[in-house]
């Protein structure tokens, strides 16, 4: 069992920046592949990106990938999503998510309970 605990939400005008911070609880964090997802108010949960065992991180869409960062500290068991310039419709509750094969992180075996980010105009 991983149990993954996310911090880092709030409120944020456009334009602005929030860096989320998700840790794990288990010391084998190193060998997971990590994503990150978001659901807005209405919509379906929707896959924001993820990153490797060896750091290697990639996007869902165009809309975040010249925007937003996923990156990891094994060291710390942590992964972090930096997001930059961000707008209205990026308001969601965001979530970690973790699975222990790179190709099935779409469909996560772990979740953390989410954190709201909410992004006002």
């Amino acid at each position: 069992q991983v149990q993954l605990v996310e911090s880092g939400g709030g409120l944020v005008q456009a334009g602005g920046s929030l860096r989320l911070s998700c840790a794990a609880s288990r010391p084998t964090f190193r060998t997971y592949t990590m994503g990150w997802f978001r659901q807005a108010p209405g919509k379906e949960r929707e896959f924001v990106g993820a990153i490797s065992t060896n750091g290697i991180s990639t996007y869902n869409t165009d809309s975040v990938k010249d925007r937003f960062t996923i990156s990891r500290d094994n060291a710390k068991d942590t992964i972090y999503l930096q997001m930059n310039n961000l707008k209205p419709e990026d308001t969601a509750v965001y979530y970690c998510a973790a699975h222990s094969s790179w190709s099935d992180i779409r469909t996560p075996a772990y979740w953390g309970q989410g954190t709201q980010v909410t992004v006002s105009s």
